[in-house]
């Protein structure tokens, strides 16, 4: 294989997944029980034979920089890496990042240094699985200067993706981003006959949407981000500026694929990881997603009863408890006759031991991570957070957006969240 540079960018403040970005950069926020969203697209590089890989961080990049360097080490012989390249002040540049593609140029030097054929530029905060030697193909095959990956959807979900239309070529031939308008959305109809004759099936998904997945080859990608004026972001300016010059393609991807940019996406995608035939299998054997190795001991379940839910190593569920429809994140500790429903419980850092419990009860304040009689449904439990005797987290008002007292919890989208390391008193209802 030719060489090919990866390049996954860590992605903005992430405001619209806060309380989850309130600590941590939206790459770093955990998912599935024991993952990071990091783990994704460096599993599908890994998996599809590239080792070159750089990490581009600017908010919040601490516990990131902490899980890459536990968790992706290659041997000395492969000449692999996965390294973080923070922002920072240079000669050339003393800003943060302005957009993707001013983040990519910001780092130009390092690209120059591999001297790749080519450079896969990836986004750090989605779920999906892709053999990426699969876009190479298309990419080789139609002799692109750029390839980009598209996914077929639905009009409701056209306002946040760009979108494009391309020809028999598979040729760029158009393309705006996050259309608002239905005038704007018009000229990127694509028809079912037109989707279906590339072997997918249209199921109403009548517009292709930008996946945030690049391939360049690295002459093209050094000219486009020179060029005066100079380009910040690649969905809103490189691309729309340039398919008509540009030999630009796309690849067509019909496999599951998920933008985990708001509460409410990731709350369902993470529900939708707890059930019988969930739309992303991390059981799947093909594609297998790596993390961090914590040597956690099995669950200890004591009488508890569980209906399509996951359950994370290290965890302890009290007798009578009932979890529906939820996951449960790695060291969580879950108290006596509690019902947990459609929850994302992430879980806690460390174990207390025996001595820290009962200092806590001298403090009044509640053990990791849900105490006894408890009722929590509609919500996401941040790490470390401590949950009293008798809550009942449960939204009946559906408020839509709130933030509580002293910020010990917030509603977003009508979910409930408690931050990381929140603390809920015994007895609080929400």
């Amino acid at each position: 294989m030719r060489s090919v540079l990866a390049i996954i960018l860590g992605g903005g403040r992430g405001t619209r997944l806060f309380p989850l970005t309130k600590s941590r950069s939206k790459p770093a926020v955990p998912v599935a029980g024991k993952y990071r969203l990091i783990d994704i697209p460096i599993s599908n590089c890994i998996n599809s034979e590239l080792h070159s890989i750089y990490v581009l961080t600017q908010f919040l990049s601490v516990s990131l920089h902490r899980h890459i360097a536990n968790t992706y080490k290659f041997d000395m012989f492969s000449k692999g890496f996965v390294e973080v390249l923070a922002a920072q002040q240079t000669n050339e540049s003393a800003d943060w990042y302005q957009g993707t593609a001013d983040a990519v140029r910001q780092n130009l030097s390092y690209i120059e240094r591999e001297d790749p054929d080519e450079v896969l530029i990836l986004s750090g905060d989605q779920l999906y699985r892709m053999d990426f030697r699969q876009l190479f193909e298309t990419h080789r095959a139609c002799k692109a200067d750029i390839t980009l990956a598209a996914i077929p959807v639905p009009e409701r979900d056209t306002v946040g993706f760009g979108l494009l239309s391309m020809d028999a070529q598979s040729r760029v031939t158009g393309f705006v981003e996050k259309p608002k308008t239905p005038e704007e959305r018009a000229p990127y109809y694509t028809s079912a006959e037109w989707i279906e004759r590339r072997g997918i099936e249209c199921r109403n998904r009548h517009y292709l949407a930008n996946m945030g997945i690049y391939l360049f080859k690295t002459p093209v990608l050094y000219e486009l981000l020179t060029a005066k004026p100079l380009a910040t972001d690649f969905g809103k300016e490189v691309f729309p500026r340039n398919y008509k010059t540009k030999n630009i393609c796309a690849h067509l991807f019909d496999g599951y694929w998920e933008d985990l940019g708001t509460i409410r996406s990731y709350h369902e995608a993470s529900l939708a990881l707890a059930g019988s035939n969930p739309p992303f299998d991390f059981f799947a054997p093909e594609g297998v997603i790596y993390t961090r190795m914590r040597n956690l001991p099995a669950s200890r379940i004591n009488g508890a009863s569980l209906a399509q839910s996951v359950v994370a190593d290290g965890c302890v569920i009290g007798a009578d408890t009932r979890i529906e429809r939820s996951l449960v994140g790695v060291r969580s500790r879950i108290g006596n006759n509690c019902l947990i429903r459609d929850t994302v419980v992430i879980g806690a850092d460390k174990f207390e031991t025996d001595a820290q419990r009962a200092e806590n009860k001298k403090k009044g304040r509640p053990d990791l991570n849900i105490g006894n009689n408890s009722v929590i449904a509609q919500a996401i439990l941040d790490k470390d957070c401590r949950i009293g005797h008798g809550v009942r987290l449960t939204n009946e008002s559906g408020i839509q957006e709130m933030d509580g007292p002293g910020g010990s919890f917030h509603i977003r989208d009508g979910i409930i969240c408690v931050p990381r390391g929140g603390i809920i008193p015994d007895g609080t209802v929400v």
